[in-house]
């Protein structure tokens, strides 16, 4: 088998999503390829969908359902024991891609000896196969044979892992797997497979498609994702550690850490939540977190160049007080709200 594809799967039939993910997956322009579709104990008629297709293309479709809801990292996880394609791409299920989408991922996989090669994507609000808003994607500069330079910026900006496809030896040589029961399982993973890359390609394209849309899993703020951001997080240090990357990039793997667990976690939990849901003593805790980790994180050199001032100041009060800094910065966005709608935008 040339290829297999990992479909996560959780309650997706609504709208259509499913449906359309399937269709698009079934329309590629290869023929040598399996799609494994992993329900995720769906509440919904999503099981159900997904064994009418694997009865209509049973040459094509392998459907796993889950016993449990294990998060879509466990999902993966069944998936990738169940694949046994030479190659191995992930598509979520509210997402669908280009019909040359993998033709042409292969291809250059094909022409280069890559064992990973990536393309970007475009951000979608209807369902149909116009290009819509392209992401425009640091990882072109890292094509061709990877070194410690490249690695070093593929721990800065890994991409998105969909948008992807891998040696299935990356997975399987190197012990990689997903965390399970907990969200942005790719943030973990993600890093790790673009370490062991040893030559990378790119597809100069949109390719796959980018659903956008309200009752998606991973557009929805609440403390529990914030907690699984910080988790995965660790379990990319520990990671790390455990297999010497540490060591080797320092600095690179302290800014993403910063970068993932605290900035983003921290105006993730203040934007995204309602003010009645936000507390103090969670702010204290993202403060403890990054203090235990890496109480510097400050003067790393990649802060400094990435971050803009009103990050560095906002992140500097809430580390001394973050009392003042929860006021501070809902008195800011409340003013700046008001603003905005006094002007009409």
């Amino acid at each position: 088998m040339k290829l297999s594809i990992i479909v996560p799967v959780y309650n997706m039939v609504s709208g259509g999503k499913l449906q359309f993910c399937m269709d698009s997956l079934l329309a590629q322009t290869i023929e040598d390829y399996e799609i494994i579709a992993v329900d995720d104990k769906s509440t919904d008629d999503s099981l159900a969908l997904l064994k009418e297709y694997e009865e209509k293309h049973p040459d094509k479709m392998k459907v796993i359902a889950s016993p449990n809801n294990r998060r879509q990292g466990g999902a993966k996880n069944l998936g990738l024991r169940a694949a046994t394609g030479e190659w191995l791409g992930f598509v979520d299920s509210d997402d669908w891609i280009a019909p040359e989408y993998y033709e042409k991922l292969l291809k250059r996989a094909e022409e280069t000896g890559a064992d990973i090669v990536g393309c970007y994507y475009s951000i979608k609000y209807e369902h149909d196969y116009e290009v819509g808003q392209e992401i425009p994607s640091e990882l072109q500069a890292l094509e061709g044979p990877m070194d410690a330079e490249k690695h070093a910026k593929a721990i800065l900006t890994p991409g998105s892992m969909v948008t992807k496809i891998y040696k299935r030896s990356i997975f399987y040589d190197n012990g990689i797997w997903f965390p399970e029961y907990i969200f942005y399982e790719d943030n973990c993973a993600g890093v790790l497979t673009m370490l062991y890359c040893k030559h990378f390609a790119y597809v100069n394209e949109p390719l796959y498609y980018y659903y956008q849309h309200n009752v998606s899993t991973v557009h929805h703020v609440s403390v529990e994702k914030c907690n699984n951001r910080l988790q995965a997080m660790e379990m990319l240090m520990a990671e790390c550690y455990k297999r010497g990357f540490l060591e080797e990039y320092p600095e690179e793997i302290e800014y993403r850490f910063t970068e993932m667990f605290y900035v983003n976690t921290l105006f993730t939990y203040m934007i995204g939540l309602p003010f009645c849901k936000k507390r103090i003593s969670y702010l204290r805790l993202l403060r403890d977190g990054i203090m235990a980790y890496f109480p510097e994180y400050a003067t790393n050199p990649y802060f400094d160049e990435r971050q803009d001032a009103e990050v560095k100041k906002l992140t500097a009060m809430h580390c001394k007080s973050p009392f003042k800094f929860f006021w501070y910065y809902t008195a800011l966005t409340t003013y700046r709200k008001i603003r905005k709608k006094l002007k009409g935008y």
